[in-house]
């Protein structure tokens, strides 16, 4: 008999949390969570160990506390697990954002969409030209310390796989379709 997901008490942050830490569109929020883990999951085991975790927050500049990622965490990491598997670390996400901000609605107003859709765009578009370049990209990729921002090809391969109008760039439109379908990740 499989135990209830912990309950998890409404975290004090130093500030507001940002509204993009869950799209209010479901299956968007699958998506990204699927990407963001299988970022975090460095040796592609399919399970994120609190040394993942711990290296892929302090990558992103969020200093991650052992001991306290460990209480947040190892609750939902199953017995006999090293680590938390996809399932786990959706579920963990999941209380963290009902925590934060409530229960995602059944239904999404597509004007939402379109808002989450531009915030993520905004995360990448850093000069704010309206187009994600293969400069821009490599920056966010080093930020998350994946190796692909290593190889400046690499990342303008990257930008050539999505960029359907062939300006070297990715507007919105593509980026919108990019999300949509989803994409290969690199390295994985």
């Amino acid at each position: 008999m499989e135990s209830a997901a912990p309950v998890i008490a409404r975290p004090s942050l130093p500030k507001k949390p940002s509204p993009s830490f869950r799209l209010r569109n479901g299956s968007l929020n699958v998506l990204r969570l699927r990407r963001v883990f299988d970022l975090f999951d460095r040796n592609g085991d399919g399970e994120i160990t609190l040394d993942e975790m711990a290296a892929a927050l302090d990558a992103l500049g969020l200093g991650a506390d052992r001991p306290g990622l460990q209480a947040a965490v190892g609750a939902y990491i199953p017995a006999g697990a090293a680590g938390l598997r996809f399932d786990d670390f959706q579920s963990l996400h999941r209380a963290l954002g009902d925590a934060l901000f409530g229960p995602i609605p059944e239904t999404v107003p597509e004007e939402d969409v379109e808002g989450d859709m531009e915030e993520a765009f905004r995360v990448f578009d850093e000069d704010g030209d309206g187009f994600i370049s293969a400069a821009e990209l490599q920056a966010v990729l080093r930020k998350l310390g994946l190796s692909e921002a290593r190889n400046l090809a690499t990342v303008q391969e990257m930008i050539c796989s999505v960029d359907s109008n062939c300006d070297g760039r990715v507007d919105f439109r593509e980026f919108k379709n990019m999300m949509m379908q989803g994409v290969t990740v690199w390295g994985a």
